[in-house]
């Protein structure tokens, strides 16, 4: 699997980014910690969750996944082996945004939630226009030189704050974004296509795209008239009922069944053949739906089906 690993900032991935929002949502401990040891056995080693997965459940109040690693790597020891990826910025009232205060407070929770001395990849969850990229460059960057974060990263930024903010660490010499994490899929293009993915190429950034799957849609499970069975199938059920959702599976399909292989990995392999993209973001509830995402790994596309692909997606 070495040669297979990819590269975002110093850091060394595998090919597939395991999502941990569900853990403590729609996967309680126990079956989170079986997906996290099959995972790993199969050799993934990045994995990525956020200070406010999952605060949206009734009864939660953000934090639960980080929780639910944190006991993970306690009982595994297994935290070195592992390229830890979480997000400031969207947790509690009190500290959401990036003033350089809340990055502070909010880093030390992620810490103490998660057992750990370091974060490896550490997220601005959502821009806030309201702070100046000076002050939460600066802030990241202390982080840096204290320990407690090795690379920096931007989800959910347009192209002109990204720029800025990469302008700002190169005029100073501090730390700089190494990735962005932008919704991006097969149904879901121009929400990173353009000027915040020419952006990302030119100054060298890697892309790890969440929904990478459309809340399962492109797995191929929602089909017309058929009723799935998941917290997120009002949202996916929508794509089937639009003509591009359907010349998308039709597409899938066809390309899946050349390979022997699910609609999943297709999906995921076709964003891995994006321009910037160093790994599709995918979770999984449960054991059953982790080998259609580890196989994004063994699968290689051919130019005429990714561009069968990006047609039918347009």
């Amino acid at each position: 699997m070495a040669e297979k690993r990819k590269k975002i900032g110093n850091l060394s991935v595998h090919p597939l980014c395991l999502g941990g929002n569900v853990f403590g949502w729609t996967a309680d401990e126990t079956e989170s910690f079986a997906v996290l040891d099959a995972y790993t056995a199969a050799g993934g080693n990045f994995i990525d969750t956020a200070d406010v997965y999952s605060a949206w459940v009734p009864g939660n109040s953000g934090g639960e996944s980080e929780t639910v690693l944190g006991d993970w790597f306690a009982t595994r020891g297994n935290r070195e082996d592992v390229v830890l990826a979480t997000k400031v910025g969207a947790g509690v009232p009190e500290r959401r945004g990036l003033a350089a205060n809340a990055i502070k407070a909010g880093v030390e929770e992620s810490l103490r939630r998660l057992r750990t001395d370091y974060i490896d990849l550490y997220y601005t969850h959502y821009d806030d226009p309201s702070v100046p990229v000076s002050e939460f460059i600066t802030a990241l960057d202390e982080l840096v030189r204290e320990g407690k974060v090795r690379e920096i990263a931007a989800s959910n930024i347009t192209a002109d704050r990204l720029a800025e903010a990469l302008a700002f660490s190169d005029a100073e010499g501090l730390v700089k974004y190494v990735a962005v994490q932008p919704k991006y899929n097969l149904v879901s293009r121009d929400s990173y296509e353009g000027d915040l993915a020419a952006t990302a190429e030119s100054h060298g950034l890697a892309a790890v795209p969440y929904y990478s799957l459309a809340s399962g849609f492109l797995t191929g499970k929602y089909r017309p008239g058929a009723a799935v069975d998941s917290a997120r199938s009002g949202t996916a059920a929508e794509y089937v009922r639009t003509e591009r959702g359907l010349r998308v599976l039709e597409a899938l399909d066809k390309v899946a069944e050349a390979h022997d292989a699910e609609p999943a990995t297709v999906s995921l392999a076709w964003l891995a053949a994006r321009p910037t993209v160093a790994c599709p973001l995918a979770s999984a509830r449960n054991t059953a739906q982790l080998p259609a995402l580890l196989a994004v790994a063994d699968l290689q596309l051919t130019a005429d089906e990714v561009d069968l692909l990006t047609e039918a997606s347009r």
